[in-house]
């Protein structure tokens, strides 16, 4: 006879942490917007726009949230890839970034901004609280 299953089943992750100039980049590429906020998610910080999650940092790796036409030109580039934050379990819409483009601000700004316009479109997201 199986065992009864004794509360939930905890799935342990390795969630990296970010350098100060990982950091630093989150702060530079963050917005200047009023609806714009900003908080941590997975250890790591994110920016928000009407309580929807639309970029943020993942240790080093730089993700952003996109549609469905800019997400097939984003994973064109070299480098890009679906945002993973456990191994097998992409979250749907977000793109991790080129690691080369740190040293292309205009290039990241670019892409961060078309995030924003996308969530920013999206039905606002209620507080739990």
């Amino acid at each position: 006879m199986p065992a009864a299953h004794q509360g939930p089943l905890q799935v342990k992750m390795n969630i990296p942490k970010p350098s100060m100039a990982d950091k630093d980049l989150f702060q530079s590429l963050v917005p200047k917007d009023p609806k714009v906020t900003t908080k941590l998610m997975f250890g790591n910080d994110a920016a928000f726009v009407n309580g929807n999650l639309f970029f943020g940092i993942y240790g080093e790796d730089v993700f952003v949230r996109l549609g469905q036409d800019d997400s097939k030109e984003l994973l064109g580039h070299n480098g890009s890839r679906a945002f993973e934050p456990m191994p097998g379990r992409p979250m749907t819409g977000y793109i991790v970034v080129p690691k080369a483009w740190r040293k292309k601000p205009k290039e990241l700004e670019d892409w961060v901004g078309r995030s924003l316009r996308w969530a920013a479109a999206l039905p606002a997201k209620k507080p739990k609280r």
